[in-house]
């Protein structure tokens, strides 16, 4: 039986709205509780994951161009900022360039302790930590009213986004960062399956606990009864969709309580949990266009694996 008192309603219902979807779902943002965020954070550290290195070298080189896309005094606005990792490397290329720094992120003890660095490591910054999904638009802080602006949205976190909610994000970006501005977004590129699929699924296992962990956070938070050995994970490539899958598969009939309710799975059935598109450079490149930016600037580096773009607001 759950206890009530420790239940989160909107965690609970959104896990009950897509587990009891056909198929069984449950949201990404879900993944980044304390301990998701410490996983991600080792994810990005495999030797599998090429991801993270390959955009970390582009922003090395290319940091000194991207920061001056913006005028002195602007405010540097990161969207999925768990760390200020990224964003230190346009700090650092330019000191005293931004004024202000915004990061917007679901996990709110990421951003304090990030508040906490960058007061040390950056005394001049003015950090406004904004704890939002940043899905939903949320407003920007009324300390940067009037600066101009410069998104940052690294890592390919859009390619955990359908098409339509990422032209939705970029679109409501352009609003809140205003005319003008600029976008940086990091964009994994469609490869060959062979060198995504290790990269969602390695040696050591800790993709796999990071996955399951969405299910020890609905027992913790959403009253659920899951037992993590009755659940495997899996990453498959979905070449129609050009996208990278993630699943949890049932291993066995079973039934499990979330908040109550009765979730039935049969043997090999799975919830969805994530995916990342890994779309072709034109592809991406319309998705901005029908935002309604301009794609501006491009890089990549040398085998084509990552890409970095500028998208620009003439509106």
């Amino acid at each position: 039986m759950f206890d009530a008192a420790l239940l989160d309603g909107q965690i609970a219902a959104e896990a009950l709205a897509g587990l009891t979807a056909a198929p069984k779902t449950l949201p990404p943002k879900l993944f980044y509780d304390d301990a998701g965020v410490r996983l991600f954070d080792a994810i990005t550290r495999l030797p599998e994951y090429y991801l993270t290195r390959t955009e970390r070298a582009l922003l090395t080189r290319l940091a000194p161009q991207i920061a001056a896309l913006a005028p002195p005094g602007a405010a540097l606005v990161e969207y999925g900022a768990s760390d200020e990792a990224k964003a230190a490397m346009l700090l650092n290329a330019r000191p005293g360039h931004f004024s202000a720094y915004v990061p917007i992120d679901v996990a709110s003890s990421a951003l304090s302790d990030l508040a906490s660095r960058l007061a040390a490591t950056q005394p001049g910054l003015q950090v406004h930590p904004v704890c939002a999904d940043f899905l939903r638009r949320p407003a920007m802080p009324k300390a940067i009213a009037g600066r101009p602006r410069l998104g940052f949205f690294p890592g390919s976190t859009i390619g955990n986004l359908d098409r339509e909610s990422a032209r939705n994000f970029l679109r409501n970006a352009r609003v809140t960062l205003g005319a003008g501005a600029w976008m940086i977004v990091g964009v994994d590129l469609r490869k060959d399956p062979a060198r995504l699929l290790p990269a969602y699924n390695d040696a050591a296992g800790v993709t796999a606990a990071f996955n399951l962990n969405i299910l020890r956070r609905l027992n913790r938070e959403a009253g659920a009864e899951f037992d993590l050995t009755r659940f495997a994970h899996s990453a498959i490539w979905n070449d129609a969709a050009s996208r990278i899958e993630m699943h949890l598969v049932s291993q066995g009939a079973q039934t499990v309580r979330v908040a109550g309710s009765q979730i039935h799975f049969a043997a090999g059935e799975t919830i969805h949990t994530e995916n990342s598109y890994k779309p072709a450079l034109p592809a991406f490149r319309a998705l901005a266009e029908d935002a309604g930016w301009q794609p501006a600037k491009f890089w990549t580096d040398e085998e084509g694996l990552f890409s970095i773009h500028g998208l620009a607001n003439p509106h």
